[in-house]
Formats: C-alpha cells, structure tokens, sequence
C-alpha cells in the first residue's frame, strides 16, 4: 500500500495556528508523533511507501523547514518519499526549492488556503516551472479548513485545472479529493493527464464520501485516485477502515461503490503514474 498523505511536522511548526484556530475546532493539542510512532502506524496497516511533509503559510507563521523532513525521512524505517513545504509568496522560495531538491526531497506540499496565494497568478509562474523542470511532485492542499484564516476562494479544484494548462508535465495531487468540491476535482482529473487526487478523510464524511467515489466511477477517473490517510490526525488502519464502510453503504436506488475501486485504493500501484520508481 502507498500512502501519499502523512504528515511529519511539529507543534512547533505551527505557530499560534493550531492553538489559536484548530484546537477549538477538533478539541485537542497537536501531539507529535515521532518515527518510532510512524513506523508503527504504517507497518500496522501494511504500508510499503508514504509520503511525508509538512506545511507552510508564511503569513500565518505556519513553517516546517526542508531540514526536518529531511531528518524524518532518515529516521523512518518506513520507505519515504520527502516533501518540502513551501510557499511561493516568499521572496525566497525558488532557493527553499532547490535546497529541498539537494536534501533529496521528491515533492512540494502546497496549502494556499492559509498562505493566501493564487495558483492563477502569473507571478508564481517560475514557481511552477522550477518545479515541473526539477521533476517534483505537487500535492496541494485544496478544499475545507477550520481556521477562520483561510480563504477558500483559493482552495479550489479549478485552480490547479489552471495550472495543469500550462504546465502539463507537472504531477500534481489535490488532497481529501478538495473537498467539499469533490465533483470539480473529478472532472479536473479526467482532462488534466497528471493531475491526480488523494481520498484522504473522504470517510469521516459519509456522504460525501460515497458520493465522491461513486462519481469517480461515472467520470471513469477511479485509477486516478491515491489513499492516503492524512496521518496523524487519522491512521492507515483507520482510513482502511474508513473507506470499507464506504464500500458497504447499498442505499436503495442509488449507485454502489465497486468492489474494485477499493482495491485499487488499498492493492494499487500508482508509481508509474507518478513518475516514481
């Protein structure tokens, strides 16, 4: 199985963030988890790849430095694959990016909704196109949060549909399937050849779960769906769990989930796909 959705950071990395607008929201202090606990957690479930990052939001002083993903990754027996958190509002960033690239890190974890940067803007272009030209993965944050910081006009679907347009080659993954805007992530996956998206929580919201990989089914873009479990706020073992309850909801008159879209989430091999080997 491969997990393209862990998170590695520090309650330090978060600043006055998680204090101050998600605890309220999910009702506990943010609890480190150290690579003993990841092993763990990923051995549990079976878990032969994940990949592992943490987040940045300069202006909401949000940060989780390339150097510490690089550690977590040397510490993991877990096989990784190491994302740098950046944020291309920073004056700096194309240097973040190439310094995460000579640390050995294979992606970017990109979460706009609290950074408050617009993948549509031509300003971020050399951003993009450093990162298509160094080989690098994009998985973006896209759909909900809790914290009243974040603007969810720049948490859509649609712009990463834009950004594929004119950086075909980049692979790009849109987290939780951008929810709660799943049906524009499944038609944004359809067209965009490397544009892929993780189901990560899809199961904590029943519905919404169900109905987003039945339309996966409809659109016929099930093989561009990844599991990921968005550890640690959810374990793999719980998002297996999770995405079984899915599969057995029969409700009359509607669609089902197949059996095989399951098995592709939990038994499928996507490296390819990705670009990885």
């Amino acid at each position: 199985m491969i997990d393209v959705h862990t998170h590695c950071h520090l309650a330090e990395h978060w600043g006055e963030e998680w204090r101050k607008n998600w605890q309220p929201v999910y009702g506990h202090e943010y609890v480190d988890q150290n690579p003993a606990d990841f092993d763990r957690d990923m051995k549990a479930a079976g878990v032969d790849l994940a990949f592992t990052f943490g987040m940045r939001a300069t202006r909401a002083g949000v940060i989780t430095p390339n150097e510490h993903v690089q550690w977590f990754c040397e510490q993991t027996e877990t096989p990784t694959i190491g994302f740098m958190a950046l944020d291309p509002t920073d004056d700096d960033v194309l240097d973040q990016l190439a310094d995460g690239v000579a640390r050995g890190l294979g992606g970017i974890k990109l979460y706009p909704v609290l950074a408050h940067f617009d993948g549509r803007d031509p300003q971020y272009e050399p951003f993009f196109r450093a990162a298509q030209q160094a080989g690098l993965m994009v998985l973006w944050h896209i759909g909900a949060t809790p914290s009243p910081e974040g603007r969810l006009d720049l948490s859509q679907p649609l712009i990463v549909d834009d950004v594929a347009r004119r950086f075909p080659e980049l692979t790009q993954i849109i987290a939780h399937l951008g929810h709660p805007w799943q049906r524009e992530t499944l038609v944004t996956l359809r067209k965009n050849r490397q544009v892929f998206a993780d189901v990560s929580a899809s199961w904590e919201r029943p519905l919404d779960g169900y109905l987003a990989l039945v339309r996966a089914q409809e659109w016929g873009a099930v093989d561009k769906l990844l599991f990921g479990s968005d550890y640690a706020l959810w374990t793999p073992t719980r998002a297996v769990d999770g995405l079984r309850e899915l599969a057995a909801m029969r409700p009359q008159g509607l669609p089902w989930i197949k059996s095989e879209t399951v098995e592709w989430l939990l038994d499928g091999d996507p490296r390819a796909a990705l670009g990885i080997g």
